[in-house]
């Protein structure tokens, strides 16, 4: 067994290690969220604190972790008889991204249930995480039907296997740790809000610090057993810091004041619902816990808000992240003063040893650079009439407000991952026929099944009222659902568009079908076209905040170069289907249509736009053509794409066009 990094020698990172340290004191407080750029000590951290846990009881011989002083009554291998018990670590159990439903859940032996009427039950990781540690590494990147499920046992604190009428149910309390780096794409809500605590991370940019943070590196790397035997001391102080805090905290008084500075704090940030004051409380009281104190004081009111609120208050996917301090110190004075603590309040709730600010590297991380990605478009030519006189480069418009936008979606069935834009066969979704399994049977069609074994029953000696049924018969539910796509938005940015009111209209809708691309699990990616070429502003990414980065930064001017903005998009698309073939691309062209850049311009971008088409690529024009005359060249490409187009207007949900219609095999009416 490898040897961990210790947690003590962790270079900084005061909050993360406080986040977790409270949670090791409080497991109620409900687990962490790591945000944070890749190479800033957070997988170490977290793989780290499993070693500071207190062991646990569990009852000798079950699967499930039972607690020998109150087992559970329902547990697949119970029931148990009191007083065989064994201690053991607490175990930290790691939630691949791509893990199966089974493999997390747990697999039931349908063949065994049917035949025989014996629940033959496989423990998943959530029965190996009762009572200890689930850590999940790029948890944004989570398939939605395991966030799904992670819900259901974080809310009930139970794990249920459904198959066709058998069910198992266990115990399933544990501590959620998820780790992600925001480029990659947002956390779903509904998960984000089950998290207790968040913190951001990055790495120091002090160079002595910097220094520190690789000379530990390089030592532990050199002679692992070595370098934690260096840090023993510290890790046992903390590990016994954690067992006094625990003993604490029965006796940790939240008095009336606390609460009400708590409730304040929660309404003055305008977080949904109850559960932010309830993880606050228990922050606050676990922050006393750990200070040594019996008394919450208002220090530990507002470090429990600092952690708790940030990713509770936030009111759309391209919100940034963060609290106001300001605000927050005006609110805990304002109803600060009643029923304090006496306590000194000189206790500081460090996180224990450690150095200043800075990050621990993981092993293998590349060097980051400045982090400044966004693409720099080259200065515009000219040639195109713009109101305000000018042919070159206008400055960035600001994004009109957004709106809810019509669906788009790809015409026929696809197996792509899973998410809500467009029909796919899947593991969830409604039942459309059967078919034999391809592996193990996850979902079981049951008429189908005794359709297939009733024949047999007489050949194969059946004398009682059981079915007897053979793994040929089993026949695996064929389920259709929803995927997910890669959106690509092939966005004109010429001087034909450059009017301000207009490219405002223009960045409004594209973050429109933005935000609808974020609910709806999609990656994304963006194309610009003007002055001579075109450049990929974004390659395909989960990150829909980055698209609206650099959508809001676009600059506009110089000529229209149509066939440059549609062959840059389909070496786009080719690349992606070599990366991803099942995932199917939409993509989304916002132009009005106009081709001025190069030699025989039109012509380029009827060809360019015919490659699209005879590819079969879902698309759809949203024609930006304004003013009293208009050519309807939009509508035209559109044609040659072999989609369709709509306007700024129709693009909206609420509009009078807006009907749901299928992006390539529907026109609009003449």
């Amino acid at each position: 067994m490898s040897t961990p990094f210790p947690f003590t020698a962790v270079v900084g990172q005061d909050d993360l290690r406080l986040a977790l340290l409270l949670n090791a004191v409080s497991p109620a407080v409900g687990g962490v969220l790591v945000r944070g750029e890749k190479g800033t000590a957070k997988s170490t951290a977290v793989r780290a604190l499993s070693a500071l846990m207190p062991e646990v009881d569990v009852v000798s011989g079950c699967r499930f972790s039972c607690d020998p002083d109150s087992p559970d009554p329902g547990c697949p291998d119970g029931p148990h008889e009191p007083g065989a018990f064994v201690s053991r670590p607490a175990r930290m159990v790691e939630l691949p991204v791509g893990a199966s439903e089974d493999r997390l859940v747990g697999a039931l032996d349908i063949e065994r249930a049917l035949a025989e009427g014996v629940k033959a039950f496989e423990p998943g990781l959530l029965a190996d995480a009762h009572r200890g540690i689930l850590y999940v590494d790029e948890v944004n990147l989570l398939h939605d039907h395991l966030v799904d499920l992670l819900l259901d046992a974080a809310a009930m604190g139970a794990s249920y296997v459904e198959r066709e009428g058998v069910s198992v149910r266990h115990a399933a309390r544990f501590l959620l740790v998820g780790t992600m780096n925001p480029e990659e794409g947002e956390l779903r809500p509904q998960l984000l809000d089950r998290f207790g605590l968040t913190v951001e991370v990055a790495a120091s940019r002090e160079p002595d610090q910097r220094v520190e943070v690789v000379r530990r590196r390089l030592a532990y790397d050199d002679d692992p057993a070595a370098f934690a035997a260096r840090w023993a001391d510290e890790e046992a102080a903390v590990r016994a810091r954690i067992v006094a805090a625990r003993e604490l905290l029965p006796s940790v008084r939240l008095g009336d004041g606390a609460l009400r500075q708590i409730a304040a704090t929660c309404a003055a940030f305008e977080v949904d619902g109850m559960r932010a004051d309830i993880v606050m409380a228990r922050t606050a009281t676990a922050l006393a816990a750990w200070a040594g104190r019996t008394e919450v004081l208002a220090e530990d009111v507002r470090q429990a808000a600092l952690l708790a609120l940030p990713h509770r208050r936030r009111r759309n996917p391209f919100d940034a992240p963060g609290l106001d301090e300001d605000k927050l110190d005006e609110t805990l004075e304002e109803f600060g003063g009643q029923d304090e603590g006496d306590g000194d309040g000189d206790d500081d709730p460090d996180p224990g040893p450690g150095d200043g600010p800075g990050g621990q590297p993981e092993p293998d991380d590349a060097p980051q650079g400045d982090g400044d990605t966004a693409a720099r478009p080259e200065a515009g030519e000219g040639g195109e009439p713009q109101p305000s006189g000018g042919a070159g480069e206008q400055s960035p418009a600001r994004a009109a407000e957004p709106f809810r936008t019509k669906v788009l979606s790809v015409p026929g069935l696809g197996e792509g991952a899973a998410g809500r834009r467009s029909r796919a066969r899947s593991e969830q979704g409604r039942t459309t026929g059967a078919r034999r399994p391809r592996g193990a049977l996850t979902k079981l069609h049951l008429a189908a099944t005794v359709q297939a074994a009733a024949p047999h029953q007489r050949a194969r000696g059946r004398r009682g009222p059981g079915l007897v049924v053979r793994r040929d018969d089993l026949r695996q539910a064929v389920r259709e659902g929803h995927e997910s796509n890669l959106v690509l938005f092939v966005v004109d940015a010429s001087g034909s568009m450059a009017a301000r009111q207009r490219m405002s209209a223009v960045k409004g809708a594209v973050l429109s079908l933005l935000l609808d691309a974020y609910q709806r699990r999609d990656k994304v990616g963006l194309v610009t076209f003007r002055g001579s070429a075109a450049e990929v502003a974004l390659p395909p990414t989960s990150s829909v905040d980055a698209a609206a980065v650099r959508l809001e930064s676009l600059p506009t001017g110089g000529r229209t170069p149509l066939a440059a903005g549609l062959l840059r998009a389909h070496e786009v698309l080719r690349v992606e289907r070599l990366r991803d073939p099942a995932r199917r691309p939409l993509v989304v062209v916002v132009t009005d249509g106009r081709a001025t850049g190069g030699p025989e311009p039109v012509a380029l971008a009827s060809r360019a736009a015919r490659l699209f088409a005879a590819e079969g690529t879902a698309s759809v024009v949203v024609d930006c053509e304004s003013g009293p005359v208009r050519l309807g060249l939009a509508g035209r490409l559109a044609g040659e794409l072999g989609g369709t187009a709509v306007t700024l207007d129709e693009l909206r949900a609420d509009s009078i066009a807006g009907l749901v219609k299928d992006v390539q095999g529907s026109r609009r009416a003449a």
